[in-house]
């Protein structure tokens, strides 16, 4: 792992690396927005609405889909990021040889079964998705496909909940 002179600067490193592994990769709203949105809305809603101040679960939020959605392996996350934040990302990602029905399945099955801090980062995305939803839905989702979405959402975070009790009511208040 590389050396860091203190927290912000490994959270800075995860979001630019983030953003450079992110950087050609679209949103599936009408704008088409960046990508990498996502990942800093993840790291802004744990620390400024769940105020989650562990490094770890802020890195790992910064860097959650770069080994389900980009080319990065989990040797190249533990080699600058080290075993933890590997570990946490790791939880988070999604095995993409298997069918989309199987995996959101193993999603809510796995849920229970996170370490606190991925299921901080896992109720922080699925928070970030809904209100995605809300304000800039993919431009080709029917008004079912997005509730049947956010049903999905409640049934995942049905295992995450416990951690965060702002981050429970956020997600609570968007779902209703």
């Amino acid at each position: 792992m590389e050396k860091y002179k203190n927290d912000i600067s490994i959270l800075i490193r995860a979001i630019a690396f983030a953003s450079e592994k992110h950087s050609s990769q679209r949103r599936k709203d009408a704008e088409e927005s960046p990508y990498i949105n996502h990942p800093i809305a993840l790291v802004d809603v744990l620390a400024n609405e769940g105020n989650v101040t562990d490094i770890e679960t802020l890195c790992a939020a910064a860097l959650h889909d770069t080994i389900e959605d980009t080319a990065t392996t989990a040797d190249e996350l533990k080699s600058i990021f080290g075993e933890k934040i590997t570990s946490i990302v790791l939880e988070l990602t999604d095995d993409k040889s298997l069918p989309k029905h199987v995996r959101k399945e193993k999603q809510i099955e796995h849920a229970p079964h996170c370490s606190p801090e991925a299921k901080l980062v896992k109720l922080a995305d699925k928070i970030c998705n809904l209100r995605n939803i809300i304000t800039a839905p993919p431009a080709d989702w029917s008004a079912e496909r997005k509730q049947e979405y956010f049903d999905w959402a409640a049934r995942v975070t049905d295992g995450l909940r416990g951690n965060n009790q702002k981050l429970d009511s956020i997600f609570e208040t968007l779902y209703k």
